[in-house]
């Protein structure tokens, strides 16, 4: 398959091996005195790597390489004697909030958010925030355009984001396994009114469909002025 990978440029490489302590997934090795992606399933294309490298020698590509295999990670850790727990930014965790009074914050600078990850591609498809929840499927740049978003949508929903046309991957199989394997009550899908949004609306339409489960649902634009449009 062909997919995102990190690429190591030796000439750049100074063996420091920051980066190898960095890999949460044991994918980097040092030999000869510079760092190597031992193998391609063991790289879980997120980069943790990357800020840690000072000379700028390891970037993302894209190549064809084996899918992350992350059973075949936690062998390779545990061999290693070090339990493999993930990436500790894609660790699901629910977020429980306590209103703060009135006359400490303004209710619109207070967050809303109620779980953690909240990325797509890094959420979980089952987990326990997810049972009896209202779902918000959101395109990354509505939280940028309108202003009162955390009020007006996240609040009370379990939100999920994502970016089709950065992301260049189908939601619909992951929204899909997370609408069909919970308790989802309702679903919400906020979308940019650019045409590479309606990408985000189809995936989870199309979820929905075959979840198999009749779900109430609706779709919100929100217009380059940060304008609600339907």
């Amino acid at each position: 398959m062909k997919r995102k990978i990190i690429h190591i440029d030796e000439e750049k490489c100074n063996g420091c091996g920051l980066c190898v302590n960095a890999c949460h997934e044991g994918a980097l090795a040092l030999v000869n005195g510079k760092a190597r992606l031992m193998r391609d399933d063991y790289c879980d294309g997120l980069g943790d790597c990357l800020p840690q490298c000072p000379t700028g020698a390891i970037t993302f590509t894209e190549r064809e390489a084996a899918a992350y295999d992350k059973a075949a990670v936690a062998a390779h850790m545990a061999k290693k004697g070090k339990p493999f727990t993930g990436c500790p930014g894609s660790m699901a965790k629910a977020i429980h909030r306590e209103a703060a009074p009135a006359a400490e914050t303004p209710v619109a600078s207070q967050s809303q958010l109620q779980q953690w990850p909240v990325q797509i591609k890094l959420v979980p498809t089952s987990a326990p925030y997810f049972q009896g929840a209202k779902l918000l499927i959101a395109a990354d740049c509505t939280a940028y355009a309108y202003a009162n978003f955390h009020q007006d949508f996240i609040k009370g929903k379990i939100t999920i984001v994502g970016c089709p046309k950065l992301d260049s991957v189908d939601y619909s199989e992951k929204l899909t396994e997370i609408i069909k394997n919970n308790d989802i009550k309702e679903v919400t899908i906020v979308r940019m009114e650019v045409p590479c949004c309606g990408g985000l609306e189809m995936a989870a339409k199309k979820a929905l469909q075959d979840s198999g489960k009749f779900i109430s649902w609706r779709v919100v634009t929100i217009s380059t002025e940060g304008k609600i449009l339907d």
